[in-house]
């Protein structure tokens, strides 16, 4: 505790410390919701909860600068609660044990909650520094941005003062974004009659875990495996070659997470299982060849269980896997004039398969809406053949460029100031809450920025030391900056 609580800025670090010890997974902000409340009130500014869920705090403008545009800093309060296999964590009591580990700050088995955590920690700290010069500041702190923008997209219309919103949900410190893709969710369901399993055969959970995951967002064009879409390739070998049948399916749990997990149970003729196995080990050296040097920890086995009573009908089992071999996961294209940067994506995010129901979900993103469209229907083509029923929801928008900002031009000019660097101007594939917001504020000016941190939404999740106290440094000097209110 106290190494973390030491590190500089001490400010945003004692305060990044505080919030891992609440519990805050979406869906689950109670906790949070009033410890905010309760910090705004111990330090001295006006805040309240919005009808939507998300947190608003007021401060005043230092004496004298009452005349200076105003400013939200927003960030989001929930964080994606993912676990190593093996912990027992349960991100609705327990707190977040972070350690230092050669210049990063990191979680113990979960997720660390960087995303957004650091962005919420400065907000905290800039409400409660009596010694900072700054205009009329407000925060907005929103509920529920990783499972849908929640709180962004319920926020009140009339509700926000300011002239300027400062984001502080980017990743990689250095680079000023401008820009992110729009996102739609994508549900394919389908209910079946299950049928009786032969009492004969044996039955085997197949399990393929270890993979890197990652954002599906900012990581999507890395080539990491997707547990979903590697499994199906070896249960379709399964059923071709040794007579298996499909009778559940799980895998991945967060639909803005490349899944790391998937699992299925067969049932198949004993006199198959040897045989199961040995493809199993094939499987096993074909993924580590796939991926070398993408993927390191790859564990791919199959177990001996309990023969099931029921399983999934044959002309059934066939068409779901078909879908997710056929599925659309990863890039689909670049920005053309920007091509470094993902336009259009997909991620096969979550199978459910048992008792009757199957379930498939997806996060689809595009910077163009025509685009998100496109991809929409691609997937809306695939599910429909095998028989399933498709719907969408929580569609946003993209955030489309300003590079004539002029807060970004100030950030710019002050990163220089400070570092004697050029900052770099980016567009990202993830999706941001400045689309959303742009959406009930369209004359706000927008620049996202913020310390690096790697892996978000993983047990590998982490944050650069070295990056904060200068972000904190920048942030400062931007408030002290902020031009005059014409």
């Amino acid at each position: 505790m106290n190494e973390i609580q030491n590190l500089n800025p001490k400010c945003i670090w004692k305060n990044f410390y505080a919030l891992t010890q609440v519990p805050r997974p979406s869906g689950h902000l109670e906790k949070i919701q009033q410890f905010l409340l309760d910090f705004a009130k111990e330090v001295g500014v006006e805040a309240f909860k919005d009808p939507a869920g998300n947190i608003v705090m007021r401060k005043p403008a230092s004496a004298g600068m009452e005349n200076r545009k105003g400013v939200i800093l927003q960030a989001h309060m929930d964080m994606v609660p993912e676990r190593d296999t093996e912990s027992t964590h349960n991100f609705e009591t327990d707190p977040i044990r972070p350690w230092i580990d050669n210049g990063w700050v990191k979680a113990k088995g979960t997720t660390l909650g960087a995303d957004n955590g650091l962005g919420v920690a400065a907000i905290m700290s800039v409400m409660e520094d009596k010694s900072l010069k700054h205009g009329p500041i407000e925060a907005l702190i929103t509920r529920d941005e990783e499972t849908g923008m929640f709180g962004a997209n319920e926020l009140p219309a009339s509700e926000l003062q300011g002239d300027i919103l400062l984001n502080l949900d980017s990743e990689t410190w250095g680079k000023f974004v401008i820009g992110s893709a729009g996102g739609i969710d994508i549900t394919a369901t389908l209910d079946y009659q299950e049928v009786d399993t032969d009492p004969e055969d044996a039955a085997v959970l197949v399990t393929l875990k270890g993979l890197r995951s990652g954002h599906s967002g900012l990581e999507i064009h890395e080539g990491r495996a997707n547990a979903n879409k590697q499994l199906v390739r070896f249960v379709r070998e399964a059923i071709e070659q040794l007579d298996a049948r499909l009778t559940s399916w799980h895998g991945g749990k967060v639909r803005n997470v490349i899944p790391y997990k998937a699992e299925a149970l067969l049932t198949l003729p004993k006199e198959n299982v040897e045989a199961l196995g040995e493809l199993a080990e094939d499987w096993l050296a074909e993924l580590n060849s796939q991926f070398k040097g993408i993927e390191t920890g790859i564990k791919f086995y199959v177990e001996r269980v309990e023969t099931p009573a029921k399983q999934v009908p044959v002309e059934i089992q066939d068409n779901l896997i078909d879908a997710i071999y056929a599925c659309h996961d990863g890039v689909v294209r670049m920005i053309p004039s920007y091509p470094s940067v993902v336009e259009t994506s997909s991620n096969l995010a979550i199978i459910d398969i048992e008792d009757g129901h199957s379930v498939f979900k997806i996060l689809a993103r595009s910077s163009r809406e025509d685009m998100k469209d496109y991809i929409v229907k691609m997937l809306e083509s695939c599910f429909n053949m095998a028989g399933m029923k498709v719907e969408t929801a929580g569609s946003y928008s993209g955030w489309d460029p300003n590079p004539d900002s002029e807060i970004l031009h100030l950030l710019l000019k002050d990163y220089k100031k400070l570092f004697g660097l050029d900052g770099i101007i980016q567009v990202d594939h993830a999706g941001l809450e400045c689309s959303v917001i742009l959406g009930k504020y369209p004359n706000l000016d927008v620049v996202s920025f913020g310390p690096t941190m790697k892996s978000p939404h993983t047990t590998s999740e982490r944050a650069l030391i070295a990056t904060v106290e200068p972000f904190w440094q920048l942030l400062k000097k931007t408030l002290e900056d902020i031009p005059r209110k014409e």
